[in-house]
């Protein structure tokens, strides 16, 4: 039986995109999803989930999975991961990302450089015969 998680989301940090050793991209993604009610401070308790998306996906979402950022998502093989550092072990809800769409909420970025198109005019003479860069001010 394979568990799913679906709701809306915050990512906590931005995405961080690497790529296997077969070429195929992967951006990690660490979830805030809130749940239940209110506690005494006012808050909503939290759940972190640590999720991957794989693929073309994971290429062009990256630069827009900025801290902050809501999300709606789907997450499949939701499972419990144990781990141990050098401080502590403990546990952890990972899965896969198998459907994510902007929901908004985070601050606005701009796509990457390399993927808008030169927006760069030809300056037209003035009509009295000078260009704005032969004014010195």
């Amino acid at each position: 039986m394979s568990i799913q998680i679906i709701g809306l989301a915050r990512i906590g940090k931005d995405a961080e995109l690497r790529h296997t050793n077969g070429g195929e991209a992967v951006a990690n993604l660490a979830l805030a999803f809130n749940y239940g009610r209110k506690g005494d401070d006012g808050r909503l308790p939290t759940q972190w989930v640590d999720a991957t998306l794989w693929g073309k996906r994971a290429e062009a979402l990256a630069p827009y999975l900025t801290k902050g950022t809501q999300v709606f998502v789907t997450i499949g093989d939701a499972h419990i991961e144990t781990y141990e550092s050098a401080t502590r072990t403990g546990s952890k809800l990972v899965g896969r990302v198998t459907e994510i769409d902007l929901a908004g909420g985070g601050q606005r970025q701009e796509a990457p450089q390399a993927s808008r198109a030169p927006q760069r005019q030809q300056q037209q003479p003035e009509p009295d015969g000078f260009e704005d860069s032969q004014i010195p001010f």
